[in-house]
């Protein structure tokens, strides 16, 4: 399969990313030798290269972002910004005044799938520093996403913090009354506006639920990026400047596309593979896995569970299972 585990990391990530190659090596790729691609704003530096080299039989490369993929458009003003990110800052808005988190988020929602080293690339997997892996896989994913007719794949599915994107949703709704002809007649508009198991976020976020794909954890296909549809989606949003003036994150961006523009059974939740990053956790009650809490969201925090939108998830599906008269395993189960 046209396919590789991409990375977006800084040199002084290093330890993380050894200890996420190591666990993703020997659950994974170390059957299947899929190629590692790194990428950096800055070119990485020779220990880097050597000791991730080292993680693994299978090539790595190593790939400098363009400057005008990362660098802050110059339709963003820099007065409204320092403002912006003061009001963010009141609110507790996390990575508020990083201005690297906010091109971070800006380059994988726009820019990481132009990147010439993908250019003969069509699936990939995300994987970021510091993040565990518990269950031993023994399929292609890859091949199993491309048999499937597969678009994106998930583990972990969860609410947003709604401060870091007011004006997304309001913007998005200008962008689709525009451009009605990108909407799938199999979306998934409810799992996206629900307001019933968090309506404080859905009030704050202006209609969003905030539900999200947890874009840590990515396994996709390349050419739903590359379409028409999102292109000119993201091309939309950029211009309305909120991946600065406020903190629209790549995850958000990437889930209310996909619900949107894509037909839901196309999206699959990856509950066989065991991952965690942070506090976040998907733990399969299954004898392949070891070393998590099974079934459990949030491992340490049991309140966390709250944040959890798989419930919506499943609603989604099943209604979109109903209408279309199909009958996904997933459906099945949650019934």
């Amino acid at each position: 399969m046209r396919a590789a585990l991409i990375s977006l990391v800084r040199n002084e990530d290093l330890q993380g990313i050894v200890s996420s190659m190591r666990q993703l090596e020997a659950v994974w790729n170390s059957k299947y030798n899929y190629p590692w691609i790194f990428f950096n704003n800055v070119p990485f530096t020779e220990e880097f290269k050597k000791r991730t080299q080292a993680e693994t039989k299978a090539e790595c490369r190593y790939e400098l972002i363009p400057t005008e993929h990362w660098e802050i458009p110059d339709w963003i003003d820099p007065t409204k910004l320092n403002n912006s990110i003061r009001n963010m800052e009141l609110k507790g808005v996390k990575y508020a005044s990083e201005l690297s988190y906010h091109q971070m988020c800006r380059w994988f929602s726009g820019f990481f799938y132009r990147h010439p080293a993908l250019n003969d690339i069509r699936y990939y997997w995300r994987v970021e520093p510091n993040v565990k892996f518990f269950c031993d896989i023994d399929y292609d994913v890859f091949r199993y996403i491309g048999d499937n007719n597969i678009t994106y794949g998930f583990t972990i599915n969860i609410y947003d913090d709604p401060n870091t994107l007011p004006s997304l949703w309001p913007e998005t709704m200008n962008f689709t009354s525009k451009h009605p002809e990108y909407l799938n007649p199999s979306n998934s508009l409810d799992w996206l506006t629900d307001s019933s198991l968090r309506p404080d976020k859905h009030m704050i976020a202006n209609g969003y639920s905030t539900c999200h794909f947890w874009s840590n954890f990515e396994i996709g296909d390349l050419q739903f990026w590359r379409s028409p549809a999102y292109g000119a989606y993201f091309d939309h949003l950029d211009r309305a400047g909120g991946f600065f003036y406020e903190r629209w994150g790549d995850a958000p961006v990437h889930s209310i596309a996909l619900g949107l523009f894509e037909d839901n059974s196309r999206i699959h939740w990856f509950r066989d593979i065991g991952y965690q990053h942070t506090v976040f956790s998907n733990c399969p009650d299954s004898p392949k896995c070891t070393g998590c809490r099974k079934n459990r969201l949030a491992p340490v925090t049991f309140w966390l569970n709250g944040e959890d939108c798989r419930v919506n998830w499943f609603r989604q599906v099943c209604k979109s299972d109903q209408s279309n008269q199909r009958h996904s395993n997933l459906c099945l189960d949650y019934n």
